[in-house]
């Protein structure tokens, strides 16, 4: 994929995609509500800017154009299969001291707040099309994954041990293009990191994804432009046989 533009990185304080484009030569920023890395270059609320778009309002979308790329690392709070369902049981730990109308209350929200985060998910996708922009979407992606049967099509990558590319973690990853082909590279590499960061810090506000999101290693993400995005075979990487 050749980039012309700038780079977009929705929902990341980190930095870490960002700087690794830049050191790359492609100039990329960052957009999140909250700041906790110093890194966030636009403190802004992507949720309301997608909502003003979709709703043909003025919004940030305006000053992206097609030689642009977004790359959205959308919050998964309300889709990852890990703990997600079963908060919609009634014999939760969680719910244990509430009345049994609590309990059905908790749930009801929960249920709210998914349908909130998936209609913005899709708001997203929407104004992406509508204009004609260039963007990959980030999510874990499992069969207990609310977007495996729920999302408007396939993921067109799923990176299933990302610690072969050097990150933390090996969950499998989602990728969503959309309006641009990836490419196909192998960086393959063992992970340096002996075990994974569990003391990440959190959202301040409810609602905000945890910020594991933001522990992306700076091997991973490197290796994940160059394999997937850019075509860019590095120097660490070996040939196969196949």
């Amino acid at each position: 994929m050749k980039i012309d533009g700038k780079v977009h990185c929705f929902f990341e304080q980190s930095g870490t995609f960002k700087n690794e484009f830049i050191k790359l030569g492609i100039p990329a920023e960052d957009y999140d509500i909250q700041n906790n890395f110093s890194q966030t270059d636009h403190v802004i609320d992507l949720f309301s800017e997608i909502e003003h778009a979709y709703d043909g309002k003025q919004s940030i979308f305006d000053n992206i154009t097609n030689d642009d790329l977004i790359i959205a690392f959308f919050p998964c709070i309300y889709f990852t299969g890990s703990t997600n369902p079963c908060y919609y049981t009634i014999e939760n730990i969680n719910y244990r001291s509430l009345s049994c109308k609590q309990k059905f209350d908790e749930i009801i929200s929960r249920s709210e707040k998914r349908e909130q985060f998936y209609k913005l998910l899709y708001k997203l996708c929407g104004v992406i099309m509508l204009k004609g922009l260039r963007m990959i979407i980030e999510n874990p992606y499992s069969t207990l994954h609310y977007l495996h049967n729920n999302f408007l099509k396939k993921p067109t990558i799923i990176d299933t041990d990302r610690t072969l590319r050097g990150d933390y973690f090996k969950k499998p990853t989602g990728y969503w293009f959309f309006n641009c082909e990836n490419t196909n590279g192998r960086s393959y590499q063992k992970s340096k990191i002996k075990k994974v960061v569990f003391d990440c810090k959190r959202g301040s506000k409810a609602g905000i994804c945890s910020e594991e999101r933001s522990m992306i290693s700076t091997d991973y993400a490197r290796n994940f432009i160059c394999d997937f995005i850019l075509g860019k075979q590095q120097i660490h990487t070996l040939q196969t046989l196949f």
